[in-house]
């Protein structure tokens, strides 16, 4: 069964490999991006099957010689190999399945990254500044490009809100597991008494939709305009280029100032308001998945707490699979992508065990 998939997926690979050079495709820059990414994703799925392949054959060929060779010595030399083909044809069917596994067909989009300050008061919007600026950091080292589309700032430093636009490659797969709730132990900058205090920033990680996806009737909507503020409530401009986009059917409020054009404010804000449709119909779909199994990784869920960072310990520990790590300076600095690596391995072997026993 599993060899008649990677037939399939090599014949059109093969196809694959022909459209992407046509002229009419490459012309088309959303048809090439598509194509371009279903040739590479299929292309590490073969690179890995003709591996296995070669491996069938030597393994085959040694068998052979092994029951038919008289030389004792010609014998005992395919033995020898035979037995270090086996283990890695072994290795290499793991990797298969694990590129098998149907991927989350949102794991390619760009996000709208939600931070807001939680329990905790001017503290939990320090944090919430604290963790924007580690994903910051994240997203440079990942080469991928973030703008930022609204915030609130704390009275104390940091932002009781801020969502940002996050484009690149692979971003919601990597992404995704960073939703749910972090919460923080540490002394606060406004703590006199050097208490150690406990506070929280949610995170909200929406994958972002395409018209497509969601079709928004205008009639639905009301727009409101508002002077934009800068950092230190600085007004970036006189005029009323900030929009306010309140979807009467849903309640759901959206705003964006980061653009000096009333027009570009209102096309991203739509934006906004678009993936924000998109995660509550995502939401349902994988409500009613996730009352048919209960993920060790977690759904998602900006309500789950996922995280702890204890500052006075230097730990950092990751409640979904229990790991955790003493370089809480390094990781403020936008190392995640160890946690990020092992939720995903978790995440997989979940799905294949799924995959197993359906």
């Amino acid at each position: 069964m599993m060899l008649d998939k990677l037939e399939s997926i090599k014949e059109r690979f093969e196809e694959v490999s022909q459209q992407i050079m046509q002229p009419e495709i490459v012309s088309d820059s959303s048809r090439y991006s598509k194509i371009s990414k279903e040739y590479k994703d299929l292309g590490r799925i073969v690179e890995q099957y003709t591996i296995y392949q070669k491996l069938q054959k030597d393994i085959a060929g040694n068998k052979e010689l092994i029951s038919t060779e008289k030389d004792e010595d010609l014998r005992d030399m395919a033995k020898e190999e035979l037995d270090e083909l086996l283990p890695k044809l072994e290795i290499q069917e793991k990797i298969i399945k694990e590129l098998l596994i149907p991927k989350d067909p949102n794991d390619s989009r760009n996000i709208i990254l939600e931070v807001r300050g939680g329990t905790g008061g001017d503290e939990a919007a320090i944090f919430a500044g604290d963790i924007f600026r580690m994903y910051q950091r994240f997203f440079e080292k990942m080469g991928w490009r973030s703008s930022i589309m609204d915030f609130t700032e704390g009275s104390n430093g940091g932002y009781k809100e801020i969502i940002c636009k996050v484009e690149g490659e692979d971003v919601y797969g990597k992404m995704k597991f960073e939703s749910g709730v972090h919460r923080v132990q540490r002394v606060p900058q406004t703590e006199s008494q050097g208490r150690i205090h406990t506070s929280a920033a949610s995170v909200a990680v929406l994958p972002e939709a395409e018209e497509v996806d969601v079709q928004i009737n205008m009639n639905d909507v009301r727009v409101d305009t508002f002077q934009s503020s800068g950092a230190g409530g600085q007004s970036v401009n006189t005029t009323y280029s900030a929009v306010r986009l309140t979807h009467i059917p849903s309640g759901l409020v959206v705003s964006c100032q980061d653009e000096r054009s009333q027009l570009k404010n209102k096309d991203r804000a739509l934006g906004v308001l678009r993936s924000r449709l998109y995660e509550m119909e995502l939401k349902k779909h994988n409500d009613a998945i996730s009352s048919q199994r209960k993920s060790m990784v977690g759904s998602g869920d900006r309500s789950d707490k996922i995280r702890t960072y204890n500052y006075p310990q230097s730990r950092i520990t990751d409640h979904r699979i229990g790991y955790t790590v003493y370089n809480l300076p390094a990781v403020m600095e936008g190392d995640i992508a160890e946690f990020i690596e092992r939720l995903r391995i978790a995440e997989n072997a979940e799905r294949m065990q799924e995959g197993e026993s359906v």
